[in-house]
């Protein structure tokens, strides 16, 4: 089997290997580090407490070298085994299986987010636009994605706004703790996710994961409050897909109604070996930058959604 994945794809398993090798390689070195890091914190405070006990003459010194032999944990002071990352999130620095799994979440979280926000209806539609056009790599994928990130970033501004007035402020200020702050922070993700919505969707999810609804039904109370991201974010994935399929549809049709024009003519003039791509696309062309089209798209992305 592994010779099949390799003839079908050898960069893709070079691009693994590398990826594995890499963060085994900076696991190991970070706990390489810490363990330096914590071996001369140790020194350090040794070779205090013995300058500080020859001052006091020397009798303080032998009391604690002795307690030192028989609990050396307790001389230093702390849990050799305790880490920042421990104490902020729960994953031992230590272990170097827990970093690679932690590394692995921060690598998906880019994609988590792209799909929880405006992102993902904006790029599908800009792609419908390009194809519509006929215009092959025109604009490129590298401006698309660029247009498209800003826009989410215009358009996600408010939301953005609310989570650092709500959790991230008051969590740098030590005032609340790390969860009431991820906790904090999802109230604002979960309103702008729900207004995107359809309550069909919602529905079909809340079915299939089995969650229990209460009597007076899904209230938007009980959807804000209750109701796991586990069901919202698959939900608003699915209404993200279903808008953007239908606003493709409508920027098609004008130019579809462009290629009909151009292949009538062409045939009613017996010119039937020319491509007719080759004739509307100019066409295409022209009648968006008339029409302002990037205006019009752009408008219409942005007052698609209910802010």
């Amino acid at each position: 089997m592994i010779k099949r994945l390799i003839k079908a794809d050898k960069k893709l398993v070079v691009k693994f290997a590398v990826s594995l090798f890499l963060t085994i390689l900076f696991a190991f070195v970070f706990v390489g580090l810490r363990s330096y890091a914590a071996e001369t914190g140790a020194n350090a405070a040794v070779t205090a407490e013995n300058t500080t006990d020859t001052a006091n003459g020397g009798t303080q010194q032998d009391q604690n070298t002795s307690g030192y032999l028989d609990n050396p944990a307790q001389s230093v002071g702390q849990n050799p085994g305790a880490s920042v990352l421990q104490q902020v999130i729960g994953v031992d620095a230590s272990q170097p299986l827990e970093i690679i799994i932690l590394m692995t979440l921060i690598a998906l979280l880019p994609s988590m987010m792209i799909m929880m926000t405006c992102f993902a209806r904006i790029v599908i539609v800009l792609g419908f636009l390009r194809s519509a056009m006929q215009t092959q790599n025109t604009p490129p994928n590298m401006v698309l994605t660029g247009l498209a990130l800003f826009l989410t970033i215009f358009i996600m501004a408010p939301v953005f706004k609310e989570i650092n007035e709500v959790a991230y402020e008051p969590y740098a200020n030590e005032q609340i703790t790390t969860q009431e702050a991820l906790e904090r922070a999802s109230v604002p993700l979960k309103k702008f996710m729900l207004k995107q919505t359809s309550n069909d969707d919602l529905e079909f999810f809340v079915e299939l994961s089995k969650t229990e609804v209460p009597e007076g039904g899904m209230t938007d109370e009980y959807k804000e409050n209750d109701l796991p991201l586990t069901t919202i974010i698959p939900s608003f994935m699915l209404s993200e897909l279903k808008r953007a399929f239908q606003m493709g549809f409508m920027i098609f049709l004008p130019f579809l109604i462009i290629d009909i024009v151009v292949g009538s003519t062409l045939m009613s003039m017996g010119m039937m070996m020319l491509p007719p791509a080759m004739i509307s696309m100019p066409f295409k062309i022209l009648v968006f930058v008339l029409a302002d089209g990037w205006n019009l798209m752009v408008g219409s992305l942005v007052t698609s959604y209910n802010l």
